[in-house]
């Protein structure tokens, strides 16, 4: 269990807020590898004004970090010291559709945007809707899959600095690159707004469902992963590289490389984020000594190791 500043302590020195405060949350419960520590203190901000007046009135020298969708993330068995903000509430999870633009919420689902595509008529954002995760994580990863990145839809996001202030900042000031952004580190996605077009509902519904089945005939289905472990090198593919130098049977303790995608890491059931981890390192170090290619961790790692 964390006690970096001891939980009730730690309590004591956060600001009164309209939301929620929960303590030693089992991060495991909400993230896809189901492994990691415990969250300190888990802070559920009830909307907008919640949130403004907890970084306006929360001590410096806590450490914040902002959780999404619990996908593309491992974290370490120690778990997160501080606050994990966690933006869960309704506020944060409205859709709203404007000739061919669509705001959503930073903590929207990316798999729900599906009903508002076929609902309204509206293509262009399917393949968000194939990646696990929630909205706001989006962004700072440049997510993409099936040809498609979020560079290529994004308009503007609205951000929360470190101060508590509102900002509108437009797709070229974040810097995006493949599965990399310029997003300062201290800013808060609050809801992105993409760009859209008009289609058929039947258009829509076929590469929604060409997509969802090419995900499982292809990749690990219905298993704790976090997606793709490594990004791929300029001109390579991870998986081809950690396939040719023999990574695909590795494991350590409960983490395997999955047998039907091998850029995938997965927890078999009861594999620490050690495990994982250490599993991940080894993959790069024998890529590296095969190949002299350096793979480079797309998943996030945070906390502390036990």
């Amino acid at each position: 269990m964390l006690n970096i500043f001891g939980t009730n302590k730690l309590l004591a020195r956060l600001p009164k807020v309209k939301g929620k405060y929960l303590h030693n949350i089992q991060l495991k419960q909400h993230t896809w590898f189901g492994v990691g520590g415990p969250a300190e203190i888990m802070y559920l901000p009830k909307d907008n004004a919640d949130l403004s007046f907890f970084i306006r009135n929360c001590p410096h020298n806590i450490p914040l970090f902002v959780l999404g969708g619990g996908s593309n993330i491992l974290v370490r068995d120690g778990g997160i010291p501080g606050v994990t903000i966690k933006l869960d509430s309704p506020a944060f999870k409205q859709v709203k559709i404007e000739d061919n633009k669509i705001t959503c919420g930073a903590g929207l689902q990316n798999i729900s945007l599906k009903k508002y595509l076929i609902n309204n008529s509206l293509t262009g954002l399917e393949f968000l809707c194939s990646i696990p995760g929630v909205i706001g994580g989006s962004l700072k990863t440049n997510a993409g899959c099936f040809g498609k990145e979020v560079k290529d839809v994004i308009i503007s996001a609205n951000i929360m600095d470190n101060l508590g202030n509102i900002k509108q900042v437009p797709v070229s000031e974040f810097g995006l690159s493949y599965r990399n952004s310029c997003f300062p580190s201290s800013w808060i996605i609050l809801d992105i707004t993409f760009s859209v077009r008009k289609d058929t509902p039947e258009n829509i519904k076929k590469i929604l469902e060409e997509q969802k089945a090419y995900r499982i005939s292809s990749q690990p289905y219905n298993q704790k992963t976090a997606g793709s472990t490594f990004k791929n090198p300029q001109g390579l593919r991870a998986w081809e590289l950690i396939k040719k130098s023999e990574c695909d049977q590795l494991s350590v303790g409960g983490a395997k490389v999955s047998e039907k995608h091998c850029n995938f890491l997965i927890n078999t059931g009861n594999a620490s984020a050690k495990d994982i981890e250490t599993l991940g390192e080894m993959i790069i170090g024998q890529v590296k000594q095969k190949t002299f290619v350096t793979l480079e961790w797309e998943i996030k790692r945070v906390g502390i190791e036990k």
